[in-house]
């Protein structure tokens, strides 16, 4: 099995930064893709950012390009967003995702493991 916990979650202004954590923790020689994906009230869950763990190809959501930054540090089986110049339609439970598969997909139902998701609320 494969456990996800987030951290960094919190409360920003407008035009802020945050960073948001996530390991991997079991058996995480599985995993080759991890990925953000966020829910806001009301909405579905949705894509923001992936990274394949075997190299450093990235795939962003065009709501986020150029404003997020997702990157992996391997030796800790974390995977960080970097996540810039946030708006208040960034408000969301961010929740970290992964699986075994070789492609990343924007799609939660391709993805088996989830975190607990943590909160990010960015105030106008």
């Amino acid at each position: 099995q494969v456990q996800l916990v987030e951290s960094g979650g919190g409360l920003r202004q407008a035009g802020d930064s945050l960073r948001l954590s996530c390991t991997a923790n079991g058996r995480t020689h599985i995993l080759n893709v991890m990925a953000w994906f966020r829910q806001a009230p009301g909405k579905e869950r949705e894509f923001v950012a992936a990274i394949r763990l075997p190299g450093t190809n990235t795939h962003y959501a065009d709501s986020v390009k150029a404003r997020f930054i997702i990157s992996r540090d391997k030796y800790n089986n974390t995977v960080y967003l970097q996540m810039n110049s946030l708006k208040p339609e960034d408000t969301a439970v961010y929740y970290c995702a992964a699986n075994s598969l070789g492609v990343i997909y924007t799609q939660p139902a391709r993805y088996r493991y989830w975190g607990q998701g943590t909160q990010v609320t960015v105030s106008s």
